[in-house]
């Protein structure tokens, strides 16, 4: 399976629009799986839908013009940014819309753990610090939190050992919760 979405990847990036076809029909349940579990963290009454951000993504992913698509890791691993993209969006369009305070959109960091969660924009906006200070603990965290990728799928998306990556995520996490209690 993943040889053949590295070989529909490739087609897509030399211009086969039946290929990025065939290769959404091979990744829509993972994507679909990533998008549930995002909604998992946020909000019960979110307006999105795990099905809705998925198209959302999908429609960005296919209006990239050129990207040089390694494989499915590759994939699966732009696909959550762009998730993250969208989810962050939503939230900025739906507080533009009520600049209620109490309606914000909230994330739990902890997976399958419903605390009192997070904004969905300061999380953003600590991640982009993040990135900015340490871009290999920022990917970690996309890869991780927003894709739903496994320590070691994530190690392969990213060149490093899963050593590595299990102390960039939990170094990572630290930092992000000490972020977010201060205010941003």
């Amino acid at each position: 399976m993943s040889g053949d979405v590295t070989e529909m990847l490739q087609a897509w990036r030399g211009g086969d629009t039946d290929a990025r076809n065939r290769l959404m029909s091979a990744v829509y349940d993972e994507l679909r799986a990533i998008a549930a579990r995002q909604f998992e963290r946020e909000r019960q009454d979110h307006t999105l839908q795990p099905t809705a951000l998925v198209n959302e993504a999908y429609q960005r992913l296919i209006a990239i013009d050129r990207i040089d698509w390694q494989d499915r890791v590759h994939f699966i691993a732009v696909a959550a940014r762009v998730m993250r993209q969208v989810l962050v969006d939503h939230a900025r369009r739906r507080n533009a819309a009520k600049r209620d305070a109490a309606a914000q959109p909230v994330l739990t960091l902890t997976p399958g753990v419903r605390d009192h969660g997070v904004d969905a924009i300061d999380l953003d906006r600590a991640l982009q610090r993040l990135e900015a200070i340490d871009p290999d603990k920022g990917r970690v965290i996309e890869l991780r939190f927003y894709g739903g990728l496994t320590v070691e799928q994530t190690a392969e998306a990213l060149g490093m050992s899963p050593a590595t990556v299990k102390r960039h995520w939990q170094a990572a996490r630290v930092w992000l919760y000490d972020a977010l209690e201060r205010g941003g």
